[in-house]
């Protein structure tokens, strides 16, 4: 299209709105795209588009009220997809603070696209693309645009920033949660299971820890040196690095549903009114830790992981 078209649809009578508009999606070329000019916020369209048509478009507001909106609306390219939450939080990692509003997993589950993971939970998309939007319209800092970092740095941030966060706090809160346990655990059930299901993170973290920073993570480096040199890639005693990541990524998968269960069972970390300090301590630890735990799996999954798999086909021709 030379330039975009535009449908203003409050011209039109209601009965024929939707199948105008679907008319006119349906006859563009992939890739072209028109704006659509309403009366009131056509959110309702967006969702019978996203179920008669799929994840064939993108959507845009241009503007929101509060007499008039405008939609842009393009039919999406063949390869062109949506991205998943892990790559949105890849490109720009302020935007996990949307979706931690909203209780979507941009680690373990980064790899489901946002339309996906709204319809699983039965949250508005709309309203979240929006609130992501107000966020690329933010300033960020390039220091923290961990994508453009070398890999071995970023190991060494991962090592030097969460692991030793984690090994840090995890005697804290597992001193709090047995005191909790063992002082309110009669009359408060749900709060012996937690103690006990931190035990179970604990541990498997440990062990997680360790093989990362004493096999994976010096195998990264490793890569990342015989690129800079051009040299020739030795073997490796675990094949391709593919197979030491999806173990680390089970693992991820098992530590994330053990904190989404200590969650659910202290209500998303909210503790009862009249709670001691403990309590209350104790529960702030723990969303805290989990918080540290989304930031620590994300680096990992959605970008230390990839680029590494990516560096050994590289060498490996």
């Amino acid at each position: 299209m030379c330039s975009m078209s535009i449908l203003d649809v409050t011209v039109l009578e209601p009965r024929l709105k939707h199948p105008t508009i679907f008319k006119k999606f349906d006859d563009l070329d992939k890739g072209e795209e028109f704006v659509i000019h309403n009366d009131h916020d056509p959110k309702p369209l967006y969702y019978q588009l996203l179920a008669e048509r799929g994840n064939t478009f993108a959507w845009q507001y241009l503007e929101e009220g509060p007499e008039k909106w405008k939609v842009k609306i393009a039919k999406l390219k063949d390869g062109e997809k949506e991205p998943s939450i892990g790559e949105m939080v890849t490109k720009d990692f302020r935007k996990a603070e949307v979706f931690k509003k909203f209780g979507l997993d941009f680690c373990c589950g980064g790899k489901k696209t946002l339309s996906k993971a709204c319809q699983e939970k039965g949250l508005d998309i709309v309203q979240i693309e929006k609130e992501l939007r107000e966020v690329d319209e933010k300033f960020a800092a390039p220091s923290q645009d961990f994508n453009k970092w070398e890999l071995d740095f970023l190991v060494d941030y991962i090592v030097n920033t969460h692991h030793k966060y984690v090994i840090q706090s995890m005697p804290i809160i597992f001193e709090y949660s047995q005191k909790v346990s063992k002082v309110h655990g009669e009359r408060r059930p749900e709060v012996i299971e937690i103690a006990d299901l931190f035990i179970k993170v604990m541990d498997e973290l440990n062990h997680h820890m360790m093989k990362e920073e004493n096999v994976l993570f010096q195998y990264i480096k490793i890569l990342v040196a015989t690129k800079r040199k051009s040299e020739n890639l030795k073997p490796s005693p675990f094949g391709t690095i593919q197979n030491p990541v999806n173990m680390m990524e089970m693992e991820h998968e098992q530590v994330g549903e053990l904190m989404e269960m200590i969650r659910e069972l202290s209500d998303n970390f909210t503790p009862p009114e009249n709670a001691c300090n403990t309590h209350r301590v104790s529960y702030a630890k723990l969303k805290e830790f989990e918080e540290d735990i989304h930031q620590h799996i994300h680096l990992e999954n959605n970008i230390l992981f990839p680029k590494a798999i990516a560096i050994e086909k590289e060498l490996l021709g």
